[in-house]
C-alpha cells in the first residue's frame, strides 16, 4: 500500500518512517497542506497519517480532498490537542486518531489495523461489484446472483455446458463470461449459429475440408479446428441438422473428428457450450434434438431468467445500456423519474434485454430535450411490442359473411380456443405459439394462469 505522512516536522517524518519500516508500505512524507494536496492527487495514497497543525493551514481541510478519491484512503489523524480535535476529525471521515506523543508500537499497531480494514473493505467492494455484474452479465437480483455463482463454478471446470433461456436473455454473454473466467480465457471463442446454416453445409462448417489425395492444407478450416484449445459455442443447438448431431456427438465422446476428404481422425481440445431458447426436453420429445446429445450436453446446465423474472434489475440495466448510447450520440439525459421506471417495470418484456436495448436506442434517437417521459416510453413500447395489432384492412369484393345469431360464440371462448389450438400446434411451446398468434408470450401465460385459477375456484 501507498502511505502519505503529513507532518510539519521533518524530524518527526523521519521518525515515523523508521517506525513503519518493514510492514509493507511505500511511504511518502510532506510538511505542508499544499504539498499534501498535490501528493494526494499524484500518488493516490491508501493510508494517510495526518497532522492537524500545519504551517499553511489546518490538516482537517485535507479530508475533503481525500473524500473525493475512489477508493477513499484510510486516514489516521495525529493530534496533541486532546479529544476535541479527534472528535472533529472522526466526524469528518477520519478512521482513527493518535494522541501525541506516541511510541513505535502504538503507531505500527494503529497503521496495521487500518491496512487490514482497508483490505477487507476493498474485498467487500470487489465482491459487491461482482455480484452486480459478472463479465457482460448485469443485475444484482437474487436470481442473477444464482446465475453468477453457477457461471463461476462452471468456469472452474472443463465439461460441456447447456444454457437455456428465452431469446434476448443473454445466453451468448453467459457463454463468453464462462470463457473469460476459465483457464481457456486467452484461447479462441468460436460461435456457430445452428439456425443460420443448412444441413448440407454443417459437416463442412464444423469439421472442415482438406484436399483429397494427400495434398497438404485446408480447403476450408472447420470451426472445431479454429476453436482448438478454446471454446466452441453452438447457439440454438436444437436447430442443428439431425444427421450432423450424430457426428457432433461422436466428437464430444471421443475428442476426435474427421474432416471431409480425410481418411484419418484428428484430435481437438475444445470445450463445448451450447444454448437454446426452447425447452430441450420438448425438442427431444418432438424428435428435433437427439436424446443422447442432450444428456451429453447437459453436464452443466444454466438457465438464464427472463427479464420479467428480475424486474429489480431494470434500473441498473437501463443505466448500463444508456451509458454507451449517450456517449455515441453525444446526448445527455436527466435521471429517469419514478413514473418512467414504474412504467418500464409494468411491461412484460417478451423480447427481454434485447428488446430493452432496442427500445432505449429508439428513445435516445427520437427524444427531443433531456427528459424521458412516460408518454415516449409508451410510444417506444408500441414500436417494439410484437403483440401490437399491425394488420391493415384489405379491400375485397363485399360478401355477406354475417353469422347467424345461433352461430355467434362468446369472444372469450374464441380466444381460448385459438390459444389452445396454437399451443397444441406448437407441441406445447408457448413462445412458438405466441409467434403464430402474433402476441407476447406473457399474454398466453397470463391467460392460461387465469383459466387455471378459475378452475381451482370452481
Amino acid at each position: 500500500m501507498n502511505a502519505l505522512i503529513v507532518e510539519d516536522s521533518v524530524t518527526l517524518c523521519a521518525i515515523y518512517e523508521s517506525y513503519l519500516s518493514g510492514i509493507g508500505l511505500n511511504i511518502n512524507a510532506v510538511t505542508t497542506l499544499s504539498e499534501a494536496k498535490n501528493a494526494v492527487l499524484r500518488s493516490r495514497p491508501d493510508c494517510v497519517l495526518l497532522d492537524i497543525e500545519l504551517p499553511d493551514g489546518n490538516g482537517l481541510d485535507l479530508l475533503a480532498d481525500l473524500e473525493a478519491l475512489e477508493p477513499r484512503p484510510i486516514t489516521i489523524v495525529m493530534t496533541g490537542h486532546g479529544s476535541e480535535w479527534a472528535e472533529r476529525a472522526l466526524a469528518k471521515g477520519a478512521a482513527d486518531f493518535l494522541a501525541k506523543p506516541f511510541d513505535s508500537i502504538r503507531l505500527r499497531v494503529t497503521v496495521q489495523n487500518a491496512m487490514r480494514r482497508k483490505e477487507l473493505n476493498d474485498r467487500i467492494d470487489s465482491l459487491s461489484d461482482q455480484r452486480d455484474r459478472l463479465g457482460g452479465l448485469v443485475g444484482g437480483s437474487p436470481v442473477m446472483r444464482g446465475v453468477y455463482d453457477a457461471v463461476e463454478r462452471i468456469a472452474a471446470t472443463d465439461g460441456t455446458v447447456l444454457i437455456t433461456g428465452e431469446s434476448g436473455t443473454g445466453k451468448e454473454l453467459a457463454a463468453r463470461t464462462v470463457h473469460s473466467l476459465s483457464a481457456r480465457g486467452q484461447e479462441p471463442f468460436i460461435v456457430l449459429d445452428c439456425a443460420a446454416i443448412s444441413g448440407a453445409a454443417v459437416e463442412r462448417e464444423l469439421f472442415g475440408e482438406i484436399p483429397r489425395g494427400g495434398s497438404v492444407g485446408w480447403l476450408h478450416s472447420g470451426l472445431i479446428e479454429r476453436a482448438n484449445g478454446g471454446i466452441l459455442f453452438l447457439d440454438e443447438i436444437s436447430e442443428l441438422d439431425y444427421a450432423a448431431q450424430s457426428l457432433f456427438l461422436r466428437f464430444l465422446e471421443s475428442g476426435t473428428f474427421r474432416s471431409l476428404g480425410s481418411d484419418t481422425d484428428t484430435e481437438a481440445n475444445v470445450r463445448v457450450i451450447a444454448a437454446t431458447n426452447r425447452d430441450p426436453l420438448e425438442e427431444v420429445r418432438a424428435g428435433r434434438l437427439r436424446e443422447d446429445l442432450y444428456y451429453r450436453l447437459q453436464v452443466f446446465p444454466v438457465r438464464l431468467p427472463a427479464l420479467r423474472e428480475r424486474l429489480d434489475d431494470l434500473p441498473l440495466l437501463v443505466s448500463t445500456i444508456l451509458e454507451p448510447l449517450l456517449a455515441r450520440t453525444r446526448k445527455t439525459l436527466n435521471p429517469l423519474s419514478e413514473g418512467v421506471l414504474r412504467r418500464l417495470s409494468a411491461y412484460a418484456w417478451p423480447g427481454n434485454i434485447r428488446q430493452l436495448e432496442n427500445l432505449l436506442q429508439w428513445v435516445v434517437i427520437m427524444l427531443v430535450g433531456n427528459d424521458v417521459t412516460v408518454e415516449i416510453i409508451d410510444r417506444a413500447i408500441v414500436q417494439f411490442d410484437n403483440s401490437t395489432e399491425r394488420a391493415a384492412p384489405t379491400k375485397s369484393t363485399p360478401v355477406d359473411n354475417t353469422p347467424k345469431h345461433n352461430e355467434i360464440r362468446p369472444l372469450w371462448l374464441v380466444e381460448r380456443e385459438a390459444i389452445e389450438a396454437a399451443v397444441e400446434a406448437s407441441d406445447g411451446n408457448v413462445n412458438r405459439a405466441a409467434t403464430l398468434l402474433e402476441v407476447a408470450p406473457s399474454t398466453i401465460y397470463r391467460k392460461m394462469q387465469a383459466w387455471t385459477d378459475e378452475k381451482n375456484d370452481q
